[in-house]
């Protein structure tokens, strides 16, 4: 899951979101042990080696292929393509059983969306994929031709807030019992009539809910926080980029509470509330600034919290 925003000397793949303020709350210690959960172009984690000694050590996660290309030369870091849901897993494979800190920055990089191929823009005709991992075989596209009425409005209702959820998900259902839902074009101008104010905000929202549906993406967070707080050591820090308010309330219960469940009994056998395993660094979460948004609009909506482990 990955990033919204990495300096553009990185050939353009991708403009980093909150940089120094997410190393700076990560205490970077010299020999210690990080992860950087959602490489991308690379931009946190050149950061995260600059502050590096010789006996510093950085794992990078990211189930895009296209990120793999973007590895610096240098032996301190070790690529691991895959979905940082399985962040314990690879670790331990790697003989890795606590580390320092970690990051994710969260969401879809400018590359991805950038290219047309990927599905991810509403900017270009491709076939409706939006996989952040193409070796999975789950598509937008089979998500828009398979979902009954009441799960495609659940979703554009959560992941998009769109405000006729109802009506667009029994209009894809009527449509695509006429012709399958192929390619980006041809999803929009079948539900075009469907379309409320602003066009280009309207699909924006929609290709958000079937991005984050087919990605799974606040199932992988929540995997993500609970493995973190078993991996990192007593004083190591996380620190999370989010672009969404869904993912953000995520992340907050989760520091607040060590739980991502908000309803969940919170008390002991014995009545006592159980302790969080983390003390919150921010308090609120801290946001780019106006130079950042101005220079990179893509930022505006990012949102970094951060938390220590006791």
């Amino acid at each position: 899951m990955a990033k919204q925003n990495e300096s553009l000397s990185e050939s353009g793949y991708h403009t980093t979101v909150l940089l120094e303020e997410a190393i700076d709350a990560l205490r970077v210690v010299p020999d210690g042990v990080y992860v950087d959960c959602t490489f991308g172009g690379g931009g946190h984690s050149r950061k995260i080696l600059e502050k590096l000694g010789t006996n510093g050590s950085l794992y990078v996660f990211d189930q895009d292929e296209d990120a793999e290309k973007n590895l610096p030369k240098d032996k301190r870091i070790h690529f691991i393509r895959q979905n940082f849901r399985h962040i314990q897993r690879f670790l331990r494979l790697q003989k890795m059983v606590s580390v320092d800190g970690i990051l994710a920055d969260l969401g879809v990089s400018s590359h991805q969306f950038d290219e047309a191929e990927r599905g991810f823009s509403t900017r270009f005709d491709a076939d409706l994929d939006m996989r952040m991992d193409r070796r999975n075989d789950f598509t937008a596209a089979k998500l828009v031709n398979t979902y009954t009425a009441e799960k495609l409005q659940a979703i554009f209702e959560k992941f998009g807030e769109v405000t006729n959820s109802k009506s667009l998900a029994l209009a894809i259902v009527q449509k695509r019992e006429i012709t399958a839902f192929k390619t980006v074009s041809g999803f929009k101008q079948s539900v075009q009539e469907l379309v409320k104010g602003n066009p280009n905000k309207y699909f924006a929202q929609v290709f958000q809910a079937l991005r984050m549906e087919v990605n799974d993406e606040t199932g992988a967070l929540k995997d993500l926080l609970v493995q973190a707080e078993q991996m990192l050591k007593p004083g190591g820090r996380m620190a999370v980029i989010s672009f969404h308010s869904i993912e953000d309330r995520i992340v907050k219960q989760f520091f607040k509470t060590g739980s991502e469940a908000r309803n969940e009994d919170l008390r002991d056998l014995f009545g006592n509330i159980k302790s969080s395993p983390w003390n919150q660094v921010t308090k609120k979460p801290i946001v780019p600034s106006e130079n950042e948004i101005k220079n990179n609009p893509r930022s505006r909506s990012a949102k970094l919290r951060v938390a220590e482990k006791r």
